[in-house]
């Protein structure tokens, strides 16, 4: 009886490092969309503007 009871503790002593290997992507995920929003919401209208035509125009997209 005793093994399964330090069965179980075992099962669920792994069970937390498990969960931040599958949750640090949404976290990474997380904070770099919040810094492009901090970065976007403090820059100029027109850098904004620029960069996305730029952008448009790298990828071989008409925007005019």
């Amino acid at each position: 009886m005793s093994s399964d009871s330090s069965s179980a503790a075992s099962h669920n002593s792994l069970a937390l490092p498990a969960r931040i290997g599958t949750l640090w992507p949404a976290w990474v995920a997380a904070v770099f969309g919040v810094a492009i929003l901090y970065v976007v919401g403090f820059a100029a209208p027109h850098a904004i503007h620029e960069a996305s035509h730029d952008a448009r125009h790298s990828l071989n997209f008409p925007c005019h």
